[in-house]
């Protein structure tokens, strides 16, 4: 904890956004496309703090809040049957389906289960031969690695009774679907610090050349998320783009390359629909041929199941930043943690959740 007090210190950030003031000379959109980072700005009023020429818009960086309707219903559908034991992070037992949620259905008796590791679920089919094991993979290129790893262990363990329900999502397909919109507001981008510590920043360098907008690194205190805009705006003051890296303690270009090789293993990439965006291509991992078996959606002949999102709900704006939560007609009101409307009300990350919990628009 002690080395992180520097990140934390009042001084420092103020000190960094009088500098922000000196430079800045016209308006700026920059997104943070992490939820957690969200949550951090939200709670310290970092948004607020800052030179009014620079506006902070909250992208796709929360994976429960992109994960589609469809996919949540798919595992509705396969949780409620006797004969599975059905297993989660515990962050997606309440995200609304288009009916009920993970946490109805296992208060109407069906065996759902909150694990802390998707090792975890390897564990329990082991345990119970007699019952198929689902685990829910959901999360970016963070959590790949050991959602992979399951796969990986249960077949070298031989386990028939084992599966995964993929939603893995990949970040910069998103970053250059949100830059090649034409109704794009975003002229920078703040990268998600954990996010880069798996997969390097080296897949982001075509992303900035193509669209001449830069991309930093950045962490999850208040003053890394500080140096990060202060980098951001020095490109952008500038005229120039790259990748920068404010978060060099934990980030390198080239990143974890034994999960990155992991990850190709076990995954290949594929389209993937976004919650209330819609499909971006490749930006999703999906197993790979050799591991189909593992597949819940094929086991559980779920995958023709469709489902209609919310007209009320403006997530998908939101994760664009396109609009803000208050911007909805139903946050606070049709839309709160208690009854939410989409996942970005009921996500710990969620931009709505944020907005709710610290009280803005209320």
């Amino acid at each position: 904890m002690n080395q992180l007090q520097g990140f934390r210190d009042a001084g420092l950030v103020k000190k960094v956004l009088a500098d922000l003031a000196q430079t800045v000379t016209q308006p700026w959109v920059i997104m943070e496309i992490c939820g957690g980072q969200t949550h951090e700005i939200v709670q310290h009023g970092l948004d607020q703090l800052l030179p009014p020429e620079i506006e902070l818009v909250h992208g796709p960086g929360c994976p429960v809040c992109v994960t589609p309707l469809e996919k949540i219903d798919k595992a509705l559908a396969i949780a409620s049957r006797p004969d599975v034991i059905f297993t989660s992070y515990g962050d997606m037992l309440r995200v609304p389906g288009s009916e009920l949620d993970l946490l109805s259905i296992r208060a109407n008796g069906g065996d759902v289960r909150v694990v802390y590791s998707p090792l975890d679920a390897v564990q329990i089919a082991q345990d119970n031969p007699e019952k198929e094991v689902v685990f829910f993979a959901i999360g970016f290129e963070t959590t790949a690695p050991a959602n992979a790893m399951s796969v990986q262990q249960a077949h070298l363990l031989g386990l028939k009774n084992f599966s995964v329900l993929v939603s893995q999502f990949r970040v910069p397909p998103a970053m250059e679907a949100i830059l090649g919109s034409p109704v794009n507001r975003v002229q920078a981008f703040l990268g998600a610090g954990h996010v880069c510590a798996v997969m390097g920043y080296w897949e982001y360098e075509p992303v900035v050349q193509k669209y001449h907008a830069p991309i930093v690194v950045t962490g999850f205190e208040v003053l890394d998320l500080v140096l990060g805009i202060q980098q951001a705006v020095d490109q952008l003051e500038k005229g120039e783009y790259s990748v920068g890296n404010a978060y060099s303690r934990a980030v390198t270009r080239e990143g974890n390359v034994p999960a990155q090789e992991l990850i190709s293993q076990i995954y290949r990439n594929c389209p993937r629909s976004w919650r209330g965006i819609g499909e971006i291509p490749d930006s999703g991992w999906c197993l790979q041929p050799e591991y189909a078996f593992y597949d819940a959606e094929n086991r559980f002949d779920v995958g023709e199941i469709q489902s209609q999102e919310s007209p009320i709900c403006i997530a998908g704006e939101i994760l664009q930043g396109l609009k803000k939560p208050v911007d909805c007609p139903a946050f606070g009101t049709q839309c709160t943690p208690e009854r939410p409307l989409g996942a970005t009300m009921v996500s710990s990350e969620g931009a709505c959740a944020a907005y709710y919990r610290y009280g803005r628009g209320r």
